[in-house]
């Protein structure tokens, strides 16, 4: 089973620096959902954006280890942008 630990490692091994924040939505160790904020995605579209985060976790998406990831990313920029939450 994964934890948002494991998971949050795994997408900061693949962009170094990023804030990333997991949750586990359904409380079953296979449904998260990632909010990405990385210095990474300037200039890339949302597409571009998915599939950074999507390449770090693939393997287990592949097994079934993981079942579904929801992504919410964003440049700092576009985060900044949102303001205060």
């Amino acid at each position: 089973m994964l934890d948002a630990e494991r998971i949050a490692a795994r997408i900061l091994g693949a962009l170094p620096g990023a804030e990333v924040q997991i949750q586990d939505s359904t409380g079953t160790g296979d449904h998260f959902e990632a909010r990405v904020v990385s210095a990474d995605f300037a200039g890339k579209t949302l597409v571009q954006q998915h599939k950074l985060v999507y390449a770090s976790v693939q393997d287990w998406l592949d097994t079934g280890e993981l079942h579904a990831l929801a992504l919410k990313t964003y440049s700092p920029e576009q985060w900044k942008k949102l303001g205060p939450r």
